[in-house]
């Protein structure tokens, strides 16, 4: 059994279903003398005759009928093994949309499991993580929320955290109590939505001010404009956490508490593909908490990682 092959197993199946040599060689792609020394060393090698056969026909073998169904789950289970294998060497293509943070490792981590396709369309975290859901992606780098998860039909696991900090005029670079800043809402709830979902339960949590604008300044050089009219340090956005500040503006870290913004990778409930969920394993495995879990931090109620 040592010598046996998994070429010459397949050359037995395709002879017992076609009973005619000069035909299994011919849906082979092999000559025939080629096939009839095949069968007859896999027959040697299992100590079965699995074939009898003169001029005119070919018939199997009690043993050959016997050992054809166990042959066939055989080769089966040898090409979901190939197919395993592929994926994991990273054959399989896996679609990854995001919002505006990626890790700067993602290649490197996924190379071995899967052939990572970050999307173009860099879209808000509401709108990513309905397209996973509609299978449109099949991982996405968004912010969500219990009931987004729920509504969706997805699954989420911690990826990366940013701790927020706010913005001020004047020379002060000291820490800033979250009651003592004010967090912009922009009216543009399309581009909006999951930062004034946000914002809102910060304010409502903290007692930072809310300030309702219309203008798209949730970043850019808007936002600078809005802090210099401000009095209050101004919470930034995610969107702005690598930001350069003009030099008339200096950064502050929050405290009391400290305000964190998560990063959730997510895919479909449903999700079976091998090379998705390891991609998943691949990205989040070993992260940790990145401090969302520390006794001074904030996330928003409905935070999956709260």
């Amino acid at each position: 059994m040592t010598d046996v092959e998994l070429r010459q197993l397949r050359y037995f199946v395709a002879v017992a279903e076609e009973l005619n040599f000069g035909r299994a060689a011919d849906r082979l792609l092999i000559a025939g003398p080629s096939l009839s020394q095949q069968i007859k060393a896999l027959e040697r090698d299992l100590g079965v005759r699995l074939f009898d056969r003169d001029r005119r026909s070919v018939a199997l073998t009690p043993a050959g009928a016997a050992l054809l169904p166990h042959t066939r789950a055989l080769l089966e289970r040898a090409d979901d093994l190939r197919r395993r294998a592929g994926r994991l060497a990273g054959s399989e293509a896996v679609r990854l949309g995001y919002v505006n943070w990626l890790p700067a490792d993602l290649t490197s981590r996924t190379a071995g499991v899967a052939q990572v396709h970050v999307d173009a369309w860099v879209a808000p975290s509401h709108t990513q993580a309905a397209r996973v859901a509609d299978g449109s992606l099949d991982l996405a780098v968004c912010w969500v929320r219990d009931a987004d998860l729920k509504r969706h039909g997805l699954r989420a696991r911690l990826l990366g955290a940013d701790r927020l900090y706010a913005v001020s005029t004047g020379t002060d670079t000291g820490d800033v109590r979250a009651r003592d800043t004010s967090v912009l809402l922009d009216d543009d709830t399309n581009s909006w939505s999951s930062w004034n979902d946000y914002a809102e339960q910060l304010a409502h949590d903290t007692g930072a001010r809310v300030v309702p604008i219309s203008d798209g300044g949730i970043t850019g050089p808007a936002f600078f404009d809005h802090v210099r009219r401000s009095r209050r340090p101004v919470v930034n956005s995610p969107k702005g956490q690598t930001t350069s500040l003009p030099s008339d503006l200096v950064r502050r870290e929050i405290a009391e508490p400290s305000v964190h913004w998560t990063w959730s990778l997510v895919w479909r409930e449903s999700e079976t593909r091998t090379a998705v969920l390891a991609a998943v394993d691949a990205l989040c495995d070993g992260v940790g908490d990145l401090g969302v879990r520390a006794l001074d931090a904030w996330l928003p109620e409905g935070d999956p990682h709260r």
